[in-house]
C-alpha cells in the first residue's frame, strides 16, 4: 500500500458567476431548492449572499494528492504497469469540476486502457516464462493451499456478510475523518474479523469448476488484509492531509493541520509475513517548483 497526500496551493485567475438571470426566469426558490447548500458554504465563507452578488470563481487546486506518474499510454515508468484512474497524477489540478474523480476512472477504464494495454500486448515482445520457475511452482502452491483452505472450512457465515461488516468497520473508524481510539478499535476489529473469516467462512461450491463465491472469498481475503493496512497507515500519519483528516490535527478554524516536516513523504508498507507487523518504508518527496501551501477556503 502507498500514500502521497501533499496538496498545494491555489492559483489567481479569477471569474464572476452571475445568478440574476437564472433567479429572475426560475425564481430563487427553484434556485435554492438547487444550489442553496453551495450558496450556504459561499455565503459563511465570503460574507456575500450570491442571491445578490455575483459568485467571484476562480481556478484552484482542488486537491493534488501525488498519484503515480503516466505517459499518455496510461503507463509508468515501470514497463508494463499501467495506472487508472485517480492512482495516477494525469487529472488532478485546478481544473477539476464535481464528480470528476468519478469521470476519471470511467474514462480511463472505458475508453484508454482498452487500447493502450492491448496495444502493449500486441506491440511488445515478452520473454517466456516457465511454469518449472520455483517461484511460479511456490505461487501456484500457495493458491491452491489457499483455495483448498477455503473450501474446507465450511462455516455458518457468507462472504458478502464478511464483507459488509468490514465495509462498515472501516466506514465507521477510517473514512474521511478518522482519530486515534477509533483506529486502534477498527483495527482490533479488522483482526478479530479476520480471524472468524478463517475460521467461520461457507464457500460454496468446489474448486473444479469456475466458482464465483470462491473468487469472492478470495477477494474479501485480500479486502480484510488492506483494510488493516489502511487502519495501520492512518494511525501512524499523525497529522491531517490530503484525503486524510485526523481529528486531533486540524487548526482552530477546522482546517487540515498538515506536518510537512515530518511527514512529507511517500509510505509504502511491506509485508512481513504472517502475523508480523507490516515494515514502514519512507520516499522522500521533493517539491521543485509548486510548494505545498496550507489549504484554506477563507
Amino acid at each position: 500500500m502507498c500514500d502521497a497526500g501533499r496538496g498545494v496551493g491555489p492559483t489567481g485567475l479569477g471569474v464572476y458567476l452571475d445568478f440574476a438571470e437564472s433567479i429572475q426566469r426560475l425564481g430563487k426558490n427553484a434556485v435554492a431548492e438547487r444550489y442553496g447548500n453551495l450558496f450556504e458554504m459561499y455565503e459563511r465563507i465570503t460574507g456575500e449572499n450570491p442571491y445578490e452578488v455575483p459568485m467571484r470563481i476562480y481556478p484552484a487546486i482542488h486537491y493534488t494528492m501525488g498519484g503515480l506518474w503516466v505517459d499518455y499510454q496510461l503507463q509508468s515508468t515501470i514497463p508494463g504497469l499501467f495506472v487508472l484512474g485517480e492512482a495516477n497524477f494525469s487529472d488532478h489540478g485546478a481544473n477539476r469540476l464535481g464528480a470528476s474523480a468519478l469521470m476519471q476512472g470511467l474514462a480511463d477504464g472505458y475508453f484508454v486502457i482498452p487500447y493502450t494495454l492491448g496495444n502493449y500486448l500486441a506491440s511488445t515482445k515478452l520473454e517466456k516464462v516457465s511454469a518449472d520457475h520455483p517461484e511460479a511452482k511456490a505461487a501456484k502452491a500457495d493458491v491452491n493451499e489457499r483455495v483448498k483452505k477455503l473450501l474446507s472450512i465450511k462455516g455458518k457465515r457468507t462472504v458478502d456478510s464478511f464483507h459488509r461488516e468490514l465495509g462498515k468497520i472501516i466506514w465507521d473508524y477510517c473514512g474521511m475523518a478518522r482519530n486515534e481510539k477509533g483506529l486502534k478499535e477498527a483495527i482490533a476489529k479488522v483482526r478479530a474479523l479476520k480471524k472468524e473469516f478463517w475460521e467461520n467462512v461457507n464457500v460454496l461450491g468446489s474448486d473444479g469448476e469456475l466458482n464465483q463465491s470462491l473468487e469472492k472469498a478470495g477477494r474479501v481475503a485480500d479486502f480484510i488484509e488492506l483494510g488493516e493496512l489502511m487502519c495501520i497507515d492512518a494511525l501512524d500519519r499523525k497529522e491531517s492531509c490530503g484525503g486524510h483528516f485526523r481529528e486531533e490535527y486540524q487548526t482552530p478554524e477546522g482546517e487540515a493541520q498538515r506536518d510537512d516536516e515530518n511527514y512529507a513523504y511517500a509510505a509504502a508498507w511491506e509485508y512481513a509475513g504472517e502475523g508480523k507487523e507490516p515494515i514502514l518504508n519512507k520516499e522522500k518527496l521533493t517539491f521543485e517548483y509548486v510548494h505545498p501551501s496550507q489549504r484554506s477556503y477563507k
